[in-house]
């Protein structure tokens, strides 16, 4: 981990020679969910094999680059397209991100992601707002030696999305009339979906959607002291009893229709906590 504050300074040192602003959040947009971004008033566009250190996305669906500029007159910096342990990239260098996105000056991380949904009570389409994660990757990218500089050798995981901008996420879908769930969100490594028993697994443990990203970035979100916000789009249902062969263009198309939904409760976030301050 102590090679990791050279490569951080290395990527803001080529961000900030496009973009010398301070972003208030950084936004990590997963499957289906870059559109985002054309809400953005966008002031510096940075393809990832321009930034030191940057892996380059593969994920279908992932446009692979960094997007600086102004959301609802926020300073923020949003990466369109992020990266996955299943394209061989190792969890500290897909969460150098989240480590320049701090030290660029951001206090918040907001992170989304495309799941399949365990819980009965979901249906596609529907938003869940991250209360809690469990991490079955089968790896951590806190594992080495501790850099303090970076944080803390063992960081509290009791709380590690913000619990405020949880009911404020959860008031804003009351407000604007579409379906928000609270729960709990799996990750593992991929990229196959998973078997029957696996889904009946994974929900006996306590999940309610599964995923292949955002827990690494979480962990890393807490450990450099960054307050987190991540939201799962339900793009394909996991019921073992009732399971449809999944088809990556319906995921893709899903997570599309469910983007407006997304859109506005991101930025209603993002507002919110930037005038609290």
């Amino acid at each position: 981990m102590l090679e990791l504050y050279g490569q951080i300074e290395e990527a803001v040192a080529a961000i900030r020679a496009q973009w010398d602003a301070t972003p208030h959040a950084g936004i990590i947009l997963g499957t289906g969910l870059g559109s985002l971004v054309e809400q953005i008033e966008v002031e510096a566009s940075i393809d990832y094999e321009n930034i030191p250190h940057f892996p380059t996305s593969t994920a279908i669906s992932h446009r692979g680059r960094l997007v600086c500029g102004k959301l609802d007159g926020v300073p923020v910096m949003a990466m369109e397209g992020r990266f996955h342990q299943y394209e061989g990239y190792p969890l500290k260098q897909i969460t150098l991100p989240v480590r320049v996105m701090k030290a660029m000056g951001a206090e918040l991380m907001v992170v989304s992601q495309a799941v399949g949904g365990m819980n009965p009570n979901y249906a596609l389409g529907d938003l869940m707002i991250i209360d809690d994660q469990i991490n079955l990757m089968g790896d951590n990218p806190l594992v080495g030696v501790n850099d303090d500089r970076l944080g803390p050798r063992f960081p509290d995981m009791s709380r590690p999305y913000d619990p405020e901008l949880i009911e404020v996420g959860l008031g804003i879908a009351r407000k604007e009339d579409f379906v928000a769930h609270k729960g709990v969100v799996v990750a593992v490594t991929g990229p196959n979906l998973e078997t029957r028993a696996e889904y009946r697994m994974l929900r006996m443990m306590g999940a309610d959607v599964v995923g292949m990203s955002t827990v690494p970035e979480v962990i890393v979100a807490v450990h450099c002291g960054l307050r987190a916000f991540g939201v799962s789009v339900i793009t394909d249902m996991c019921l073992p009893d009732a399971l449809e062969e999944a088809d990556v263009n319906t995921i893709i198309a899903t997570a599309n229709g469910a983007e407006p939904k997304l859109r506005s409760l991101v930025r209603g976030i993002i507002s919110h906590d930037a005038n609290k301050q």
